[in-house]
């Protein structure tokens, strides 16, 4: 079994993982000197071992050189395979060149990620124009799917749902779960003016009014989408919806401007948020068999 080590801010999840997989957290040293540079040790013996390193890619600038002296040291060090455990990866967003000069990240990302690990594990990546992972990742990537959890939980919790996804292109992510929460479903339409400026339309959902609607995304960040996504509910005469989100980035105040008009908002742990609900741990660990 491989060894499981965690960055800073990322030791819960590692726990919970490793409880899944029925192992422990081995310890690694991290620190910054005074001049803010960072300092990296791997304090056990890792020869001829494999290592799963476990770092979320929220706010990546942050710790990323961090991320990159860990993956080194251990290659360094021996160990027979570093592979990063990313239950949210960042850097999809930009996957073209929209502007002249612009740099498109999610490529230059990739190429750094593929040159430090040998595989990488995430959990719904935001793809849009690259098909897959491995369209721009070098090294084979697990992509697991959130989605029956999402189902499970909203069959679990929730009466009569009818679940709202984010825009058209979710279509097909949406009508599934909404078939394993054995429920109906519409789609937004969606048309984004700017980061923090959305306008959104719902279909006439008068046959559906009494049911529970439950909006769902895989990513809030500014929150606009499920802000608008409620009020355009509210003017169908809906009751206050349920959030469901896969990665709870909620930037700046977008948590207090969601939760006022949702009754509940409930986000998988991919990101550590008060909002966690739904643990990843177990989908990771049984990827791993």
């Amino acid at each position: 079994m491989n060894m499981i080590m965690a960055l800073p801010g990322n030791e819960a999840f590692a726990e919970r993982l490793a409880a899944a997989r029925g192992g422990v957290v081995t310890p690694l040293e991290t620190r910054r000197f005074p001049d803010g540079e960072s300092y990296v040790r791997v304090v056990a013996d890792v020869a001829g071992r494999g290592v799963d390193l476990v770092a979320t890619q929220a706010d990546p600038d942050r710790g990323f050189l961090r991320l990159m002296f860990a993956a080194r040291a251990l290659r360094e060090l021996g160990a027979a395979s570093v592979n990063l455990i990313a239950p949210y990866l960042g850097y999809m967003r930009q996957d073209a060149r929209f502007n002249p000069g612009e740099a498109e990240t999610s490529r230059t990302f990739a190429d750094l990620i593929s040159g430090a690990f040998d595989q990488l594990v995430t959990v719904d990546p935001h793809l849009h124009r690259h098909p897959t992972l491995e369209t721009i990742y070098a090294i084979p990537c697990l992509t697991l799917h959130a989605a029956p959890l999402m189902a499970d939980w909203i069959r679990a919790n929730v009466d009569a749902p009818l679940i709202v996804g984010p825009d058209v292109e979710s279509a097909q992510w949406v009508s599934a779960i909404a078939a394993r929460a054995d429920a109906p479903y519409a789609v937004l339409t969606k048309q984004r003016l700017g980061d923090r400026d959305v306008r959104v339309s719902l279909p006439d959902l008068a046959a559906h009014r009494g049911r529970k609607a439950v909006v769902i995304d895989d990513i809030a960040s500014s929150g606009r989408t499920l802000v608008a996504a409620a009020e355009a509910l509210a003017k169908q005469d809906f009751t206050l919806p349920t959030c469901l989100v896969v990665h709870a980035l909620f930037v700046g105040d977008a948590f207090e401007a969601v939760s006022a008009v949702m009754q509940q908002v409930v986000s998988t742990d991919s990101i550590s948020h008060p909002s966690n609900t739904i643990g990843l741990a177990p989908l990771i660990a049984g990827a791993f068999g």
